[in-house]
């Protein structure tokens, strides 16, 4: 197989405006590409060119608040890149324009125009590992063209953990594990709560955090203290050589909801699974996504079925390649979305935190080849 058809590996180093330089130097076309595609989305939408700048300006104060330095990072990759400091924001903040417009327009957009990919994450704890260490995987299910914009990021720290992160081209983080052990991945979620309480911080920034979490406690402090603008599932863990813990934060805008595994195992796909949460929140986005619950049910299945050994990488690869329910499976197959978007699972993503190594499946519906990226 080609090194075309694996995502390029980008290593930075150096302080922000550094890292992000250098970043943009890597990978400019894909950066490019990646904004491209989501000022087309914010065009179909009725936004005109001067309206997404405008957008993607009015985050400036909300990722300043957080944290200045994820803004030097980004003025560092736009210039690396040869683009405007308003492309990198569209790809960072992209959720947050889209939703943020759609409330100065009266709510006149559905939900599922504005729905953020159907994910499915897993974690299976050391004892319930073939290794004996804790696994962590998730498919990332958005727009099939980011299989040519994503990459994978290599950060070198002088000031915290090191970190390898699958992410879009432009943008800070996604998912993915620092040398601390720590390992994260990020679900959609919505509430009737969701950008009714003004401004917050981006899930992309807020993800970036926790991948600079030193351990698993001042990762979860870091959920429960953020201002939220939306909902977003993260579930963390980290790993060391033969032990390892697991959590699922149910974020809504106003409150954490949290999940621990059950029997070794937790598993989280795009609803709400807390039973506090059901009770006290409205999900308007899982009739755009009604899949959530069965895609649920499968990989919770598949991993109970599996007694007398342990878990392996094999059997976690099979449980994230299902496709019941072809074309919206555990692993989507590409099918169209809204404002002629294709839908597909872009990525599986592999990771064992506890020896600092990460494996990538680039469009796994085409081929379930592996590249594999170390700290």
């Amino acid at each position: 197989m080609s090194a075309t058809q694996f995502f390029p590996l980008v290593d930075v180093a150096g302080d922000a405006y550094e890292r992000g330089r250098q970043h943009g130097r890597a990978v400019p076309e894909r950066i490019a590409a990646g904004a491209m595609l989501y000022r087309a989305q914010l065009s179909h939408r009725g936004l005109d060119s001067a309206t997404i700048d405008t957008l993607a300006r009015s985050m400036v104060p909300q990722i300043q608040a957080f944290d200045e330095t994820y803004l030097e990072e980004m003025r560092g990759i736009a210039d690396g890149a040869g683009t405007t400091l308003e492309d990198i924001l569209t790809i960072n903040c992209r959720t947050e324009m889209l939703y943020g417009f759609a409330r100065m327009q009266d709510d006149t957009m559905r939900h599922e125009e504005m729905e953020d990919g159907d994910c499915t994450g897993l974690v299976v704890l050391p004892r319930r590992s073939a290794t004996g260490r804790l696994i962590h995987a998730h498919n990332w299910d958005w727009r099939q063209e980011c299989g040519d914009t994503c990459i994978v990021l290599r950060i070198r720290s002088k000031n915290g953990p090191d970190i390898l992160s699958f992410t879009e081209a432009g943008a800070l983080a996604r998912h993915g594990l620092n040398s601390n052990g720590m390992s994260l991945t990020g679900n959609a979620m919505s509430c009737h709560k969701d950008f009714q309480n003004g401004p917050g911080a981006p899930v992309v920034l807020l993800r970036r955090r926790l991948l600079e979490a030193t351990n698993l406690a001042h990762a979860m402090r870091a959920v429960y203290g953020a201002q939220r603008y939306c909902s977003s599932n993260m579930i963390l863990a980290q790993s060391s050589a033969d032990d390892g813990c697991g959590i699922s934060l149910e974020a809504a805008p106003d409150e954490v909801y949290p999940m621990l595994p059950q029997a070794d195992v937790l598993v989280h796909a795009n609803h709400w699974l807390s039973p506090v949460a059901l009770i006290r929140l409205k999900d308007p986005g899982l009739a755009a996504r009604p899949d959530s619950l069965y895609r649920q049910h499968r990989v919770e299945t598949a991993l109970r079925a599996i007694e007398g050994r342990g878990v392996s990488w094999d059997d976690i690869r099979s449980i994230l390649a299902d496709d019941f329910g072809y074309p919206d499976g555990v692993l989507r197959s590409p099918k169209p979305g809204d404002f002629s978007s294709i839908s597909a699972t872009v990525a599986t993503t592999l990771m064992d935190a506890a020896n600092g190594v990460m494996w990538v499946a680039r469009k796994p519906y085409e081929g379930r080849e592996f590249q594999e990226y170390a700290l």
